[in-house]
């Protein structure tokens, strides 16, 4: 074969390489999730672990992320998956609570862990180990793919320093810390959906509404809304969001491709909250020189809200009247306290 005949051959094969389709993967899931595409959760979460797991696995997993309501409905992640509509699905145990009580511990809770206890317990406190019993007891296998930092307690048109100022508030909020605003501090909590949030505050319709981290709510405009930002946010120290299959489902995946999907996940779970930290000290700078006025509630304060939230989780556990979740209250209530009483030997800025 003559030169010109080579590199005809050559320039062939490229364009054959070229035009070629591409390999399909070993595990391709469509994962639908909680929140709407472009959320904070969905890309600092979802989308990076389709990414990290693209990339760990050379291409052979492919994560197809859907916002909410594009295949299932927001708060049915969980049930689709059971129900075989989906391979896998993005939420979190907070929109389990109410039909499971032990979804709160993993939730976060009012005067629970902060995210840097929180996820040492979780990857070395047996955390991880215990939320993949509770979801095999369901028929599902869970991959934590993101712990948040701590969210804003409110972004209010009245000022909040004590207790008192508590009395009567409209508050939008939800789940336990709704139940602890109302029995412990007469507060008058208001459920409305988060694309309604914004409006209501505007509008005056509440006193104060709890959304999510200082970068989170950054884009709702929270802050254009409403004078006053309020801090800590104690009644929702972290959170933790999970990628959950079925366990026949994941029985099917390739050997090989476990630890890998394992490692992208748990690596997700770490880059995330390094990017929220990140985001949200940008975000604080941003609200301090703005119009708004940050309050930060006095720390006596702040340890009798978390008192309150703990004894809210108490009586929860004991209406439950569920051994195991009285069992792992336990263990975490344990870890979290070897963790303050150790913790002196720690420099945090």
């Amino acid at each position: 074969m003559n030169n010109k005949a080579l590199s005809a051959a050559a320039i062939g094969s490229l364009v054959m390489g070229l035009v070629a389709p591409a390999l399909a993967a070993d595990v391709e899931w469509k994962v639908p999730t909680s929140v709407p595409a472009g959320s904070p959760f969905y890309e600092n979460f979802l989308e990076r672990f389709a990414d990290n797991a693209d990339t760990l696995s050379q291409g052979r997993v492919e994560i197809k992320p859907f916002g909410a309501g594009v295949i299932v409905p927001a708060l049915q992640v969980y049930e689709a998956v059971l129900e075989g509509t989906v391979e896998a699905g993005h939420s979190t145990p907070s929109y389990l609570v109410n039909q499971k009580p032990i979804n709160a511990i993993f939730a976060g809770f009012p005067g629970g862990m902060g995210p840097e206890t929180y996820i040492n317990w979780i990857y070395e406190g047996g955390g991880q180990e215990a939320l993949q019993e509770l979801r095999a007891s369901e028929g599902l296998h869970s991959l934590i793919v993101g712990i948040g930092s701590t969210e804003v307690f409110a972004h209010a048109n009245v000022r909040i320093d004590s207790a008192d100022d508590l009395e009567g508030l409209k508050y939008r909020t939800s789940g336990p810390w709704a139940e602890v605003m109302r029995e412990y501090y007469g507060a008058v909590p208001t459920v409305v959906p988060p694309g309604d949030t914004y409006t209501l505050l505007q509008r005056k319709g509440v006193d104060a509404v709890e959304w999510a981290t200082p970068s989170s709510n950054q884009p709702e405009g929270f802050h254009e809304a409403a004078k006053y930002i309020v801090v800590p946010g104690v009644h929702q120290p972290t959170f933790l969001w999970e990628v959950v299959v079925t366990e026949d489902t994941w029985a099917a995946v390739p050997d090989d491709l476990k630890p890998l999907i394992e490692a992208a996940a748990k690596l997700t779970t770490y880059e995330g909250l390094s990017q929220f930290y990140h985001q949200d000290m940008l975000a604080m700078e941003a609200y301090r020189s703005g119009r708004n006025e940050v309050v930060s509630l006095d720390p006596e304060f702040v340890e009798d809200l978390a008192q309150s939230g703990r004894a809210w989780m108490e009586a929860t556990v004991e209406a439950s009247d569920d051994p195991a979740m009285r069992a792992l209250l336990e263990d975490y209530r344990t870890y979290q306290q070897r963790w303050s009483e150790q913790n002196d030997y720690l420099i945090r800025d």
